[in-house]
């Protein structure tokens, strides 16, 4: 495979440390710039993954993410905010990261490296081929990651990935694999930045596109958001005074009675 590491280039710039705080800035505001273009490129393979979860998640299938350090981090916020924005169970998109929950903070060394542990770890979860699998990593080199998708192929599994450089042993290993190259980092290797930036961007695609397939939002409102503090609730009141033409009074009762505001609109509509 003839793989050139993109993420793991020289910077376009140098002598960092001697720059004013406005040059750092600018320059790494500039490098930025390019993640959004880098994504739309990239738009038909989103889509055909987003698709073929979707028809999985609709038949009672689950999205399982696999990542290492800064990668299985973003996997896992984004599988942990679906339970409160969209009323979903948190077994619905389930983040595996190498290393635990230890790793979300701290460095557990060598556990990315072990290519059995990720097949480990999704079959505590009794992962089928009802499921779906997506692999994160920048470079598309991580062990703990290839060997998660690989075993899940053999299992007639849907696999997919999200990486930054082309033709890596990730994107080889996948069904449907997600290619956004976004150049050198502005601190060399730093794949936390733009790599990083990428990988949100399009985990954000992913799953708020599952969540309005799956019924989830009705016109651009999270009517299955869970009503667990005061900013969700008003947030509630206000969608139900839109939706429904009533008083505040009137929405805040009938919030409180039913307590979701799918529930609130369906009664009120009889």
């Amino acid at each position: 495979m003839n793989q050139q590491l993109t993420t793991e280039n020289a910077s376009h710039y140098n002598n960092l440390e001697k720059m004013s705080t406005q040059e750092l800035l600018y320059n790494i505001n500039t490098e930025d710039k390019m993640v959004p273009n880098a994504i739309e490129k990239a738009l038909p393979k989103i889509e055909k993954l987003v698709d073929v979860v979707y028809e999985k998640m609709k038949n009672g299938g689950r999205l399982f993410y696999l990542g290492a350090g800064t990668s299985g981090r973003l996997g896992v916020l984004d599988a942990s905010e679906l339970p409160p924005t969209y009323g979903v169970s948190k077994e619905l998109v389930i983040a595996l990261i190498a290393g635990g929950d230890t790793a979300l903070r701290n460095a557990v060394e060598n556990e990315e490296d072990n290519t059995e542990k990720a097949w480990l770890d999704m079959q505590e979860h009794l992962i089928s081929d009802k499921d779906a699998v997506i692999g994160i990593a920048a470079s598309g080199t991580t062990p703990y990651v290839i060997g998660g998708v690989k075993k899940a192929k053999e299992n007639n599994i849907v696999t997919g990935c999200i990486t930054c450089n082309k033709n890596s042993p990730l994107a080889a290993n996948v069904a449907y694999p997600v290619e956004v190259v976004v150049g050198p980092e502005f601190v060399t290797g730093s794949t936390r930045m733009k790599a990083g930036t990428a990988q949100k961007l399009i985990l954000n695609m992913i799953s708020t596109s599952l969540m309005i397939k799956m019924g989830k939002v009705k016109g651009n409102k999270m009517i299955n958001m869970q009503l667990s503090n005061k900013k969700l609730v008003k947030r509630g009141v206000k969608m139900l005074m839109d939706e429904l033409h009533i008083e505040k009074e009137e929405a805040q009762k009938l919030l409180m009675e039913h307590q979701s505001v799918k529930k609130a609109i369906t009664f009120f509509k009889g």
